[in-house]
């Protein structure tokens, strides 16, 4: 239940906001908004505002907002020309159509302020503290657990862990002695690193050094900060998740990134239901992480997608007169038969990590 209720709220919200972005833009443009949509297809629930038709619709999983001369040839009254989207300047339908990324990443960026303002800024602890002992590891062998504080190696104190980390890979592969503290008892060992292959996130291979098979704990503090560093944290939050989407993109597009990482629905909501369970400052966070994924992916020059849109707009600048509706209409069926083939792809996976999980259990 938490998974529905939190992938509900989790979506909804992003979805809003993607919209309210194309529709403020429109009406600071001076366009005429006639439909703003939360979902697709048959509507459930719908009021009228003024010249605005408000509705939710059947299918979740998106939203519109239908403008006045939308498309090029559509049918626009004389008097009427000047609250027509198809005969606005071309940077004016640009930024309509950027609005719903760029508030999707703005979004994220008030949601970590907000956390940040009310928490603090999280920062790993500092500390010499193993989070894990990799199986069949020279540090397992060895006897050394989870939980054990290397006080020191060699004979020279550790009180940080990188140096932990710069004695081991300077050990030459020499046996090293490490004195640890286990719940209060001081414990010694003695282990050789063995040279191993180090990976970076993505998973390739950048290199090789003496290792012991022991992972840092990923303890985290909380620094409280002033409105001004926040804001600074939250900026640079946002522009880290927005450059690691785009390197995953960019990873997968190279096969580095298996293409069953992907996730779709129901991958979305059993982790917004893990993050609920977590605890709300978890799924804030969550929430921003896939705003900026929202974001991003809305970019990429796709047809149908915004970024896709906004190619055409820039060829139209460029060309000084639009696309032809053939082209337009081809490149639509191209853009609906990618965005099919990706979502029957990401249902799939979902489902097989479901079944794989029920042969397991």
């Amino acid at each position: 239940m938490n998974a529905v209720v939190s992938f509900i709220i989790v979506l909804g919200v992003l979805i809003f906001v993607h919209e309210l972005g194309h529709f403020l833009l429109a009406k600071a443009f001076g366009v005429r908004v006639l439909k703003f949509s939360l979902g697709f297809g048959n509507k459930l629930i719908s009021r009228q505002w003024g010249e605005t038709e408000y509705l939710i619709s059947a299918f979740p999983l998106g939203g519109y907002v239908k403008m006045y001369g939308e498309q090029q040839g559509e049918e626009v009254q004389p008097e009427e020309r000047h609250r027509s989207f198809s005969h606005k300047a071309v940077w004016q339908r640009f930024g309509i159509v950027f609005g719903g990324p760029l508030f999707n990443l703005l979004f994220a960026v008030v949601l970590f302020f907000a956390m940040f303002v009310l928490a603090g800024i999280p920062e790993p602890v500092d500390s010499t503290r193993i989070g894990e002992v990799t199986a069949g590891s020279v540090a397992e062998q060895a006897g050394m657990q989870a939980g054990d504080v290397i006080r020191s190696i060699n004979g020279a104190p550790t009180t940080s862990w990188i140096h932990v980390s710069e004695r081991i890979k300077d050990s030459g592969g020499e046996t090293a002695t490490l004195i640890v503290d286990r719940q209060g008892q001081e414990l010694t060992f003695h282990a050789k690193p063995a040279l191993q292959k180090v990976k970076n996130l993505f998973g390739e291979e950048v290199g090789e050094r003496y290792m012991l098979g022991i992972v840092r704990s990923d303890e985290i503090q909380y620094k409280a900060a002033s409105i001004g560093e926040s804001c600074e944290a939250a900026l640079l939050q946002t522009w880290n998740l927005g450059y690691l989407t785009v390197m995953g993109i960019v990873k997968m597009v190279q096969r580095v990134i298996p293409a069953s990482e992907l996730g779709g629905p129901i991958r979305i909501a059993e982790l917004a239901g893990q993050q609920m369970e977590a605890g709300w400052m978890n799924l804030l966070y969550f929430m921003g992480l896939l705003s900026v994924n929202l974001g991003i992916l809305n970019l990429l020059p796709v047809p149908v997608l915004d970024g896709g849109h906004l190619v055409f707009l820039s060829l139209e600048a460029v060309r000084r007169k639009p696309l032809s509706d053939r082209t337009m209409e081809i490149s639509q069926k191209i853009g609906i038969a990618i965005l099919g083939t990706l979502m029957v792809f990401v249902f799939y996976n979902d489902i097989l990590r479901l079944v794989r999980r029920w042969l397991m259990s």
